[in-house]
């Protein structure tokens, strides 16, 4: 246990040293913790880490074992200073199932406390992450812009997203209605979690319905996908979300069905 607490003490500093979010800290420590207890008896070898993938590849879809495989690269060439060929599993190209229209306008009207109204039109109406949200704090609404501070985000940067104007009195009221420096404060104080608000959504779906699972992201995906139907260009929408790549936008392109349904069928011209 030794060796092990001394591996996780010097994964810690490392990631620490390199400015890593504290969400990817907990991500990488989690992952190597369960790694070394798994490989305890056998030692730590490259056999033994296949072997380790494999089992996961078992229980969990490709994209997060594909995280899990970065993770311990990292791990190896870093704190251990040795090279591991380690494969990463190919991703199964699905693609987000999102809400129409009218499931959103369903979903708002079926929430009927104030707050969790509120979280839900924000979500949708600016894009933000479920994260950016429990951080919101009241000092980044901008009103007299018409702009959210989204501070520190995913991958530790700044963006601005649009306050959407149907909101701005909903805000202001809930802003005034606590005295804390989130913009949503818990009951009990302080700011709300992210499970909280997943099973804001779970409700709220199941008193809509609505028949898809429903899930903070998913009203993201809404989002972006419901601009581009508008006509919104993608580096803009690049630029709301906060990717980095517009290879991580495009994804958008395929969801949409705008480009299929507007397509006139030739059996409609017999």
């Amino acid at each position: 246990m030794g060796i092990m607490n001394g591996l996780l003490v010097k994964l810690k500093q490392e990631l620490v040293l390199r400015n890593f979010t504290r969400s990817t800290v907990k991500s990488y420590m989690y992952e190597v913790r369960k790694l070394l207890e798994y490989s305890k008896d056998d030692g730590l070898n490259e056999d033994v880490v296949k072997k380790y993938i494999l089992r996961k590849l078992e229980k969990g879809n490709p994209s997060s074992v594909a995280h899990s495989v970065s993770i311990i690269n990292f791990f190896f060439d870093v704190i251990l200073k040795q090279k591991i060929n380690l494969p990463r599993p190919r991703r199964n190209k699905t693609l987000p199932e999102i809400l129409t229209i009218q499931e959103i306008k369903k979903l708002i009207e079926a929430t009927s406390n104030i707050k969790h109204r509120v979280i839900i039109k924000l979500i949708y109406g600016s894009g933000l992450r479920v994260s950016e949200i429990v951080n919101l704090k009241k000092n980044t609404l901008l009103f007299d812009e018409d702009l959210i501070h989204i501070k520190l985000a995913k991958g530790n940067k700044d963006r601005f997203v649009k306050l959407p104007d149907s909101l701005r009195e909903e805000l202001v009221n809930l802003c005034n209605l606590f005295d804390g420096e989130f913009v949503f404060e818990s009951n009990r104080g302080g700011k709300l979690t992210t499970s909280t608000i997943q099973a804001i959504l779970k409700n709220s779906a199941k008193k809509a319905r609505i028949q898809k699972r429903v899930y903070p992201h998913l009203l993201r995906h809404s989002f972006a996908t419901h601009l581009l139907e508008q006509g919104t260009d993608l580096r803009v929408i690049q630029k709301l979300l906060g990717h980095s790549s517009i290879k991580t936008t495009q994804i958008y392109t395929q969801i949409s069905q705008a480009s299929i349904k507007n397509i006139k069928s030739p059996l409609d011209n017999l």
